[in-house]
């Protein structure tokens, strides 16, 4: 039992992240480079683009979830509003290049604050944050 409590320990301690700014950009990088055409048999690219794909898609899903409570409580978010697009998932992908590309390459900022910047400079809603009573 004292094992497993130092383990628990261990591991919310630290506040490491399992996907780092630096790989979230190399992935969306090749994201965009596979939405541009470029053909590639290496495994390792597809891997990569679909990683950044469905990490920035997943985040988005995740925030309209919330959007969608804070509704049901008669709030509304507004913390980015996204398009009904064709390509939106390609616009995604090119929303965070261009913003993680902008930060220093020393940034302690987690993927996840970067894609809510990204997504809220590139998908501004038209009114502001307010309740929705």
């Amino acid at each position: 039992m004292i094992k497993l409590l130092i383990l628990c320990s261990a591991l919310l301690a630290g506040s490491a992240h399992a996907y780092t700014a630096q790989e979230l950009l190399e992935d969306c990088r090749q994201a965009e480079r596979m939405y541009g055409g470029e053909k590639n048999s290496d495994p390792i690219f597809a891997m990569r683009s679909g990683r950044c794909i469905s990490y920035v898609a997943g985040f988005a899903d995740g925030y309209a979830v919330s959007d969608y409570l804070a509704g049901k409580i008669g709030m509304k978010i507004n913390a980015f509003c996204l398009p009904n697009d064709d390509d939106l998932s390609m616009r995604l992908v090119r929303a965070v290049v261009i913003h993680v590309e902008r930060v220093p390459p020393s940034t302690t900022a987690t993927t996840a604050t970067l894609v809510a910047g990204a997504l809220a400079k590139a998908f501004p809603c038209p009114d502001s944050l307010e309740s929705k009573k």
